[in-house]
């Protein structure tokens, strides 16, 4: 079993995260929720994980869920040599995942992200975040964000929506105006079930000048903040979205590694996207010193259309561990326990502890070898709140009654 330092943890800074245990033992759930870290003799079903490793249900902070199509055509362009402002010249980029997700029906936009899900799942994600930013209007922005809640609904995994408000420029309009509208929808946005606000600070986005606004409006929304910067150019947006109390700083491709000290004094978590660094520009986050600097690091897909079409959290862990030379400890408390504690939700999901949901994932080999065997589903099986809701094919003999 992978479990923390020590119990009772928000989260696991820099050199905590490699302090994690790989314990022999059982654990025991009753009525969804771990019940201790012990057999359960009067169990009624039993879960045989022998020879395998028992691990917290991943969960993935940064997905761009709900959204409709594909472009990876735009894929082709980038391996040509395109960069993503020019992508973005000919008509792709945003606004062309915002034009699919304007064409297609709700029925159309929710069957492909349950199929997703659905994927995710059966690689380890029993938690997720989604977010809205492809909408570009204010009934499509809410559209969105009603969506994602009709997307937690018929999951099994747990949903935490996040609004991405400043994401891109509506045609038409100039940030200042666009974030005018932002204010003016925010009600709205809070009883659609947002629990985050988002925005992109890019020069093809918006600035940090307008991060700073959506800071103080997630305040005084009691919302948490969360910023997307320096994926590809440095903005000096780290100190900004701290001092506005972001939650988290997602990216940080470009974050000049002398501002690591400034998230390790900071409650502010650095959320690292490497698949979305491979398959983007090609710019490697500073990972190896934000975890030695004492940071708040964590993992995530960034499952989207454009710079990073994955589901999959094994994979992630792998690149982590080979582009930050990170452990696979590290790897593992960065989509577990930090990444739980940037959506808000580690007091109930992200590492395995007793009152905690039994969120679980069974390997089929130590931790060591999912990044080592890049690529591969090591998932055996995924428990969420106490249900086993995936058993890999063959490997029905494990669960008893």
């Amino acid at each position: 079993m992978l479990l923390p330092p020590e119990p009772g943890l928000p989260y696991l800074r820099g050199g905590a995260a490699g302090r994690q245990r790989t314990d022999p033992g059982s654990i025991a759930v009753r009525e969804g929720r771990v019940a201790a870290l012990v057999a359960d003799p009067a169990a009624d079903r039993r879960l045989d994980a022998s020879g395998c490793a028992l691990v917290p249900g991943l969960v993935d902070c940064h997905t761009h869920l709900p959204f409709a199509g594909w472009r990876a055509d735009e894929y082709a362009l980038k391996v040509a040599g395109a960069g993503y402002e020019e992508i973005a010249r000919r008509g792709g980029g945003i606004r062309r995942t915002a034009k699919a997700l304007a064409e297609a029906s709700d029925e159309e936009v929710l069957a492909q992200s349950r199929d997703l899900a659905g994927e995710a799942l059966r690689l380890g994600t029993t938690a997720f975040e989604t977010k809205s930013g492809y909408g570009l209007s204010r009934e499509a922005e809410l559209r969105s964000l009603r969506l994602a809640g009709r997307l937690a609904a018929e999951v099994p995994q747990a949903v935490t929506r996040t609004a991405l408000l400043a994401h891109a420029l509506p045609e038409g309009r100039s940030a200042d105006e666009w974030m005018d509208e932002v204010e003016a929808m925010l009600p709205e946005v809070v009883a659609a079930g947002a629990e985050a606000l988002d925005a992109y600070v890019e020069s093809i986005a918006f600035t940090n000048a307008h991060l700073e606004r959506m800071g103080a409006l997630a305040r005084d929304a009691g919302l948490a903040l969360r910023a997307h910067v320096e994926q590809f150019a440095s903005h000096g947006s780290v100190p900004v979205a701290i001092a506005a109390g972001a939650r988290s700083v997602d990216h940080c491709s470009f974050l000049p590694p002398e501002e690591a000290p400034l998230l390790a004094a900071a409650e502010c978590a650095a959320v690292l996207l490497p698949s979305a660094e491979l398959l983007g520009e090609e710019r490697t986050a500073p990972g190896r010193a934000l975890m030695d600097a004492g940071a708040i690091c964590a993992l995530a897909t960034d499952l989207n259309p454009g710079t990073s079409p994955v589901a999959s959290l094994p994979l992630v862990i792998g690149l982590a561990v080979r582009r930050y030379r990170w452990t696979p400890e590290e790897a593992f408390a960065a989509c577990t326990l930090n990444a739980a504690w940037v959506l808000g939700r580690s007091a109930d999901v992200g590492s395995l502890e007793p009152g905690k949901r039994a969120d679980l994932v069974v390997l089929d080999g130590p931790i060591d070898r999912v990044p080592y065997r890049l690529g591969h589903d090591p998932v055996v099986a995924v428990v969420v709140a106490g249900d086993v809701v995936h058993l890999r094919a063959g490997a029905e003999g494990r669960l008893r009654p």
